[in-house]
């Protein structure tokens, strides 16, 4: 997953805003409207995701404005975009509402610490270059993980979108009481989350870069105020605290930090694999392991600042970053133009949102939903491989039912597995010649091929360690035992072997003493200058002979087929 390609020495000179050096003032107006596109798209989302976070409207406008800034500040990518993230506010809230009653005054100072806590493990990684962490995640179950976050998104917003009181702690929790109010549905709001969906799906088809989220908000409220929505039961948000963030450390207890470990340790982890994922996205393979160590960096200082300001921990965002670099963004200007308008928003405009429903805040999370819910990503899962389409949908339901930390553990533990799976029970071939040819190829491929009398040619598709060993040799063992002829020569094509582990050494070791008593000659062809240096360190090589080992099969097969 990592977007990685080449390791490199960040120079000390660019350390400081790397992406506005040698800054051209053709990229100005580019940078402005990129900038501008943004914070159209930023201000509904960053709202909305701070309800998804259990927080105030306000919190996720200071988290984008801390995750833009420092950014900026600090991180070498020109495009990625930084702020309150859909992915991992559910994880926060979950986290913390263990431990505090959202809307109160400790809710708000636990997220914040834990905005503090994942911040300083994002950066540890970053400092200590350990970003490769995030390949410890396979695609299906990315897919898995974030169909499982947007199933858990939907329901939380069920309420907001139906018009009906929330509750709940878990989904299947939240399902009941949604199911139970059903016959209280106020139809304003339904009309008002279908309108402001309808619209941001028609700005999608349409152009990704046209801000229908902030079209949808902007109606939204303009009729709420023009009908008197809150006096037919449609809920608004009221009040929004502007003004500058007050910056203080979240006053949270030694136990308070050891029962959030869990949360931040899933949240760091899901940054650092988000962020991957999104600069290989934007940045292809030019993206080096400094530039996304670097960033790691500048995104966990983000979430210090973001903590540090009452908010909660911030993330980079795949939607926001794509449409940065589709709209012409040269650099990290933008990011500086659209805090500057949020900033602007927050010092004297915030009063203009107090008519906002909160069922517009529930449709663009809905929305936001249906972009992490990836059905082509499951169809072509499901094409591909069965073991692994069920990893994905196992993970999305144990995310989705269970809790998004259990289901993250449970897939990595699944995705070992069934990778250590397939490492001791490897594919392999029975070879034969392509006749006229001295080349060998499986027999099973659909092309003729011949055998040499009491010769068997073995390949195996993996590394010989302790895992496989012993289902090797038992193949080889099988392989001799039912040939239709006395078998005199064994070849081994070592040509798909990385390595040999002391324990698979010492396993062939035995079976070639073993089938030496049988009369059965063993030879290795093929083999790198690893695994020569495997043979030779553990002793295999003197017991096997140094002039059993052949550059060709061929040569292999003429000599053992030359013993008397």
């Amino acid at each position: 997953m990592a977007p990685v390609s080449q390791r490199g020495r960040a120079r000390p000179d660019r350390l400081i805003f790397p992406t506005l050096r040698n800054y051209q003032a053709g990229w100005v107006g580019a940078d402005v409207l990129t900038g501008l596109t943004l914070v159209a798209i930023a201000v509904p989302e960053q709202m909305a995701t701070s309800r998804l976070a259990g927080m105030p409207p306000a919190a996720g406008l200071y988290a984008f404005l801390a995750g833009s800034l420092v950014f900026a500040l600090l991180g070498r990518s020109a495009h990625l975009s930084i702020g309150a993230d859909s992915t991992i506010a559910p994880v926060m809230a979950a986290g913390v509402a263990a431990l505090g009653v959202s809307g109160t005054a400790r809710y708000g100072e636990l997220i914040s610490f834990l905005a503090l806590i994942v911040g300083a493990l994002v950066v540890v990684v970053g400092l200590l270059r350990l970003g490769w962490i995030a390949e410890f995640l396979s695609m299906p179950v990315i897919t898995g993980v974030l169909g499982g976050i947007a199933v858990e998104i939907v329901v939380r917003q069920l309420p907001a979108v139906l018009g009906l009181a929330g509750g709940g702690s878990t989904t299947v929790g939240r399902l009941r009481l949604v199911a139970g109010q059903l016959g209280r549905t106020n139809g304003w709001a339904v009309a008002i989350a279908v309108g402001v969906f309808i619209v941001i799906m028609g700005a999608e088809h349409l152009d990704r870069r046209i801000p229908g989220a902030l079209v949808g908000l902007v109606v939204s409220i303009v009729v709420a105020g023009a009908l008197d929505l809150e006096s037919h039961g449609v809920a608004v948000i009221g009040s929004i605290h502007g003004g500058l963030p007050s910056f203080a450390v979240p006053s949270a207890a030694w136990s308070d930090g050891r029962g959030l470990i869990g949360p931040a340790l899933t949240v760091a982890f899901l940054c650092i694999a988000q962020t991957a994922a999104t600069m290989g996205a934007s940045g292809g393979a030019s993206t080096s392991f400094v530039d996304f160590d670097r960033d790691l960096v500048a995104v966990g200082v983000g979430s210090l600042v973001a903590g540090l300001s009452g908010s909660f921990a911030v993330n980079t965002s795949p939607p926001r970053t794509e449409i940065v670099a589709a709209s012409g963004g040269r650099s990290q200007a933008t990011g500086l133009v659209a805090a500057a308008v949020v900033l602007l928003v927050m010092l004297v405009a915030t009063g203009l949102l107090r008519e906002l429903p909160e069922a517009t805040l529930g449709a663009i999370l809905v929305f936001v939903a249906t972009r992490l819910f990836r059905i082509g990503d499951l169809r072509s899962i499901l094409r591909f491989d069965r073991i692994e389409f069920g990893l994905a949908v196992g993970t999305l339901l144990t995310v989705a039912v269970v809790g998004i930390e259990q289901g993250l553990v449970l897939a990595m533990l699944l995705s070992l597995a069934e990778r250590t799976r397939r490492a001791a029970r490897p594919q392999d071939a029975v070879l034969g010649r392509v006749p006229g040819t001295d080349h060998w190829i499986p027999r099973d491929v659909g092309q003729p091929t011949e055998s040499v009398p009491g010769i068997v040619v073995y390949l195996v598709y993996a590394p010989l360690w302790y895992g496989n060993a012993a289902f090797v040799a038992d193949r080889l063992r099988r392989l001799v035992d039912s040939a239709a002829q006395p078998v005199r020569g064994l070849v081994l094509d070592a040509d798909a072997m990385s390595d040999i582990d002391y324990t698979g050494a010492r396993t062939l070791g035995e079976l070639a003493a073993e089938l030496r008593r049988k009369g059965v000659a063993v030879a290795i062809a093929r083999s790198s200058h690893l695994v020569h240096h495997d043979l030779k360190h553990s002793g295999l090589l003197p017991s096997i002979g140094p002039d059993r080992l052949f550059a060709s099969v061929e040569d292999a097969v003429d000599v053992l087929s030359r013993r008397p």
